[in-house]
């Protein structure tokens, strides 16, 4: 059973000539609830490895790439973008975005203060402003999408369940 399997099906006239087909309702969204999503005891982490897609670590984890489904819904990717890119889909992706990918990108210092490991964006002339090439900002945007949350193992069928019914709704 595939993903779009699941969802509603509807006759429409897509051409307005009396000629009626099924199309499915692909905009149709369910969304996890706040307090489901903050139990931290229904999930696992996850570091997405180069070069893995949603079904191979839906293979690995629950042992059924069919249900790459629950780990793009539960961690609310809505495009190839919001997954980690492999090492050269993110060269290519760069160089297409950045007249010059080793340009700066922006500055930044390390926090002082809470958090140090955090940074800050601050402009050039501020004292120990480091700059932060265009690539170098991409990778670290890649590489803060490769922590993902996987729904315990014990959780999948019931919200498997329960995202079928609220889908036909």
């Amino acid at each position: 059973m595939t993903y779009f399997s699941k969802y509603p099906v509807y006759q429409y006239d897509l051409e307005d000539n009396q000629n009626r087909k099924l199309i499915t309702d692909i905009l149709r969204r369910v969304a996890m609830k706040a307090n489901v999503l903050a139990n931290t005891q229904v999930f696992d982490n996850y570091t997405v490895k180069d070069g893995e897609q949603p079904d191979i670590v839906a293979d690995k984890y629950y042992g059924d790439s069919t249900l790459h489904w629950v780990i793009v819904l539960v961690n609310n990717i809505t495009s190839r973008y919001d997954w980690p890119l492999d090492q050269v889909a993110l060269s290519s992706f760069v160089s297409d975005k950045y007249a010059s990918p080793s340009g700066v990108h922006h500055y930044e210092i390390s926090a002082t203060s809470g958090d140090t490991t955090k940074k800050l964006k601050v402009s050039s002339d501020t004292t120990g402003a480091v700059a932060v090439t265009n690539y170098e900002f991409e990778q670290t945007e890649n590489d803060n999408k490769r922590r993902i949350r996987l729904l315990d193992k014990l959780y999948v069928g019931q919200f498997i369940s329960e995202f079928e019914k609220l889908i036909r709704r």
